[in-house]
């Protein structure tokens, strides 16, 4: 690949793609989360100032190729990406993982935005959270019948009626089985990540006969190119 690439890390594929790249290709992190010390491209972490911004550095840098391999909810990035890419005219591409699919046995309700999830969860008494960081903005607005459990990737403190617990994919389905059975857990919420290493939780669901309610994935931008799977993106880079 003679193109030098500037890759919007945010999914575990984007760290399997940067593994890939040599040393004049840049792979950008938001900076949550742990740093790859391994990789031989360079590695870049922090936002860029918008579209206008990142536009600007693409220029500098003498990016040819953006590769927007975010989260599926981090809408904003994926705007300005595809933004920052036809201001400095160069192509877009975007790693687009497919949405979970409900299946017999699942009880999955969409819900639209956190006002939405609020009011879904009302006849719940033991949810278990695996939206990220989101929730800690509202421990404060907890009922006092309800308890939550948060999963995120680094444990921070909760509240009296909250536990937040720090752990990382991918998770296993008997671990999954036990964390729900020990909680007490009566709802599950969750973005549709489509992510293999997190699905576990959505077959403990199935089995137990625990709803599910999923916050509804956000529009995204057209590209250039859109690739829903690694093998796919790097063949198209010649990174096999």
């Amino acid at each position: 690949m003679t193109a030098r690439i500037l890759l919007l890390g945010g999914v575990t594929e984007a760290l399997a793609i940067a593994r890939r790249l040599g040393p004049k290709h840049v792979y950008s992190l938001a900076g949550i989360g742990r740093v790859p010390q391994d990789l031989q491209c360079q590695v870049r972490v922090g936002g860029f100032g918008g579209a206008e911004g990142l536009a600007r550095y693409l220029r500098e840098a003498g990016i040819s190729l953006l590769i927007d391999a975010t989260h599926p909810y981090a809408a904003q990035i994926s705007r300005n990406a595809a933004s920052a890419a036809r201001m400095a005219g160069i192509p877009c591409w975007a790693l687009r993982r497919p949405a979970w699919q409900a299946q017999a046995g699942d009880d999955w309700r969409e819900v639209e935005d956190w006002a939405g999830l609020i009011e879904a969860l009302k006849p719940f008494r033991r949810p278990l959270f695996t939206l990220g960081r989101e929730p800690l903005q509202h421990l404060d607005e907890i009922p006092a019948e309800q308890f939550w459990t948060l999963r995120a990737l680094e444990a921070c403190p909760g509240n009296a009626r909250c536990e937040v617990i720090g752990a990382r994919g991918p998770f296993h389905i008997e671990d999954e089985r036990a964390l729900f059975q020990r909680r007490k857990i009566d709802v599950l919420i969750s973005k549709n990540s489509g992510s293999v290493a997190t699905e576990p939780k959505l077959e403990v669901a199935r089995e137990l006969g625990v709803p599910v309610l999923i916050l509804k994935r956000p529009v995204l931008p057209e590209v250039d190119r859109v690739f829903e799977s690694l093998r796919d993106l790097t063949a198209a880079l010649d990174l096999q």
